[in-house]
């Protein structure tokens, strides 16, 4: 299944099914992108540059994101929450006459009903998110997190972390939650040492 979407390019920004996603748009060509999506269908595709130029090279899979709530500024800006439909594939750039880029997208069929971690899973991970807000000095409601289904305590890690837009591409792209699990806990294994090693780095 294909369709025509107005696209957001942006670094470290990713966006997965079922979770939200708040951007301030600022920027004439992307106000002027928002304009146009409520005036259509309400759908803007979320997608990360892969590298530097202008425009910037694309990487393939993004993820439709549908304006679940706006808020229009006086001088034309806007506050809106994306709420994520689907994953997509670019299948072609269009060409178009309008400020902001468009694309031919293939909607990426995600599973609805997505497996639940194992107990042993869930717990590494959480052990591991533990250790990393400390390191990087996070204050997290951990009552709160404990409420969360997996694929949601997963997917926010991957969206809210700090780590680099090549290694949230690499989790936006992981099909299976298991395998995402594991990966994310490693990126946060790697970031905790780095962060501990810069610290040692300083006291000396």
């Amino acid at each position: 299944m294909t369709r025509r979407l107005a696209i957001f390019p942006l670094a470290g920004a990713i966006l997965f099914p079922r979770m939200h996603l708040p951007l301030h748009i600022f920027e004439p060509r992307y106000r002027a992108m928002v304009s146009e999506a409520m005036a259509r269908d309400q759908r803007i595709g979320m997608i990360q540059p892969s590298g530097p130029g202008e425009p910037p090279p694309l990487y393939s899979i993004g993820c439709v994101g549908r304006v679940a709530e706006i808020e229009a500024l006086d001088d034309g800006r806007f506050n809106i929450i994306l709420m994520g439909e689907s994953r997509f594939r670019i299948a072609r750039e269009l060409e178009v006459a309008t400020m902001f880029r468009q694309v031919e997208a293939e909607l990426i069929a995600d599973p609805d009903d997505e497996p639940a971690l194992a107990p042993s899973e869930r717990a590494a991970v959480e052990m591991e998110a533990r250790a990393f807000a400390d390191a990087l000095g996070y204050r997290v409601e951990w009552d709160a997190v404990a409420t969360l289904d997996d694929e949601t305590f997963v997917n926010a890690i991957a969206q809210i972390a700090p780590f680099e837009p090549a290694d949230k591409q690499a989790l936006l792209e992981t099909d299976r939650l298991a395998a995402r699990a594991d990966l994310v806990t490693q990126l946060m294994q790697f970031r905790r040492r780095g962060e501990q090693g810069q610290g040692s780095q300083r006291l000396q």
